[in-house]
């Protein structure tokens, strides 16, 4: 696990184990809020960290969705109190234990795991939260699901993103037109940094660039749809588009960037025939 600072009190973690996922925490005096946990077979290491260098409890855990890479080691923490938004808990409570009962099929690491859903939740506006002196503001930033949320504090114009912010933006499960709102949204907010859901932390001088090629890429997933549609046999032409011809250039991801890429025009693809069907 990678871990940086990245302003007084708070720091970033990314995953060594799967897609450069990210997490954060915020200290406090008496305590810390974390946001998101990694794999759970990090989480213990993120733990350890705060309550053996930083010295501090984590009292709060905020889920930016329901996915396990982001929600799956709030077990980890049982004496944390779990917040998210009112989908996440939802989801989590239909399709999270289902799907580790299929993860401990092929991976007796997640044999130990729970799953533990956000106990606060909110549907509509925002939640707040002070730690010492910061104030945050978490807010929902859909599109990559329906219940991703979005963490800002409001004066180091610091903001955990979850995954409306990736090297690579994703929607399968999600919706296109409601990211590409999300990522606009985040990337007018005036912010210092963005934690990305995944990679690397982009810095004040990046986010127009970073979210104009993320729009331009979205843009160009829906063109190349078009042309799918308009080919004899559509999803092996999908299968043979290559994510650098984008301007994706040198992302990773774990080695999972050209899958991800796929997997989004695949699912645009059949979103795209069920509007031609209705």
């Amino acid at each position: 696990m990678l871990r940086e600072r990245v302003s007084d009190n708070v720091y970033w973690f990314q995953s060594e184990v799967y897609a450069q996922v990210t997490a954060g925490t915020i200290v406090g005096p008496q305590w810390a809020v974390l946001i998101d946990t990694l794999m759970p077979s990090e989480t213990p290491l993120i733990r350890n960290f705060i309550e053996s260098q930083l010295m501090v409890p984590v009292k709060y855990i905020i889920n930016t969705h329901h996915h396990a890479d982001h929600s799956w080691g709030n077990c980890i923490f049982p004496n944390a109190t779990i917040i998210g938004h009112q989908q996440c808990r939802d989801l989590m409570l239909e399709k999270s234990t289902s799907a580790l009962a299929e993860a401990v099929k092929e991976n007796s690491l997640f044999r130990d795991i729970c799953i533990s859903p956000p106990q606060v939740t909110f549907s509509s506006g925002a939640l707040t939260l002070r730690i010492g002196k910061k104030q945050l503001q978490i807010f929902s930033t859909p599109g990559h699901s329906e219940d991703s949320i979005s963490v800002l504090l409001e004066d180091e114009r610091i903001l955990f993103a979850g995954d409306a912010f990736m090297p690579v933006p994703y929607f399968v499960g999600g919706e296109l037109e409601v990211l590409a709102q999300s990522i606009s949204q985040i990337g007018n907010m005036g912010l210092e940094n963005i934690i990305q859901g995944h990679g690397d932390i982009i810095l004040r001088g990046e986010v127009e660039e970073v979210k104009n090629h993320n729009l331009e890429y979205l843009q160009t997933l829906q063109k190349i749809v078009k042309t799918a549609i308009r080919r004899r046999n559509p999803l092996e032409y999908i299968s043979n588009q290559d994510i650098e011809d984008t301007g994706k250039h040198r992302v990773s991801l774990g080695g999972l960037a050209q899958d991800l890429h796929i997997r989004n025009l695949q699912w645009l693809y059949y979103q795209e025939i069920k509007k031609l069907e209705s």
